[in-house]
């Protein structure tokens, strides 16, 4: 059996059924592609400060996906309130937040050159890493009412498209390192 290749995994803990099954079949989906699912505090624990612990994790990973899961619900939010300069206040009722390791963890991937894949629970805010295409491959918000079937051309074809980044990046670590 070929070994698995780790893949950080960017979530917020999950506090709903729906959003557990949801880890529990993305993990099932990664761990069908030949990729090991690695996350501080469900499958990896450690007793350092939590960016040391996840800089160490996703030091030996080759890819990161982040599953933007709802966390916090903004009742009443405005951004930029009372704003007198340029852009308008924006009203951000009814809407929700996601943990902000979901834009630390994806954001320190980036800066190592890992591949990173990008999922929003419907509601979520697409603001920062959330932006579409801040930082390349991302996927259209889930809504967990009505689950993604995850071996539905609409997911599987990214889904199949960054794990061959992943792969790329275990092919190219064995690389001697060349600075000419």
């Amino acid at each position: 059996m070929a070994m698995k290749l780790p893949v950080f995994v960017s979530t917020p803990k999950s506090y709903l059924q729906a959003q557990e099954d949801f880890l529990t079949d993305v993990e099932r989906s990664l761990s069908d592609r030949g990729l090991e699912p690695v996350t501080l505090g469900r499958s990896e624990y450690d007793i350092n400060a939590p960016l040391e612990a996840v800089r160490r994790l996703m030091n030996a990973c080759c890819g990161l996906i982040c599953i933007g899961l709802r966390r916090t619900y903004l009742a009443d939010g405005t951004d930029r309130p009372a704003s007198d300069i340029g852009e308008a206040a924006k009203s951000r009722n009814g809407t929700w937040l996601s943990s902000p390791y979901c834009q630390i963890e994806p954001a320190m991937a980036y800066q190592i050159g890992l591949p990173i894949l990008l999922w929003r629970e419907k509601g979520v805010i697409d603001d920062g890493i959330f932006d579409r295409g801040a930082v390349g491959l991302s996927m259209p918000e889930f809504d967990l009412s009505k689950p993604p079937n995850l071996t539905d051309q609409p997911w599987k074809q990214p889904l199949d498209l960054w794990a061959d980044d992943v792969r790329s990046v275990h092919r190219k670590r064995g690389n001697a390192l060349k600075l000419w």
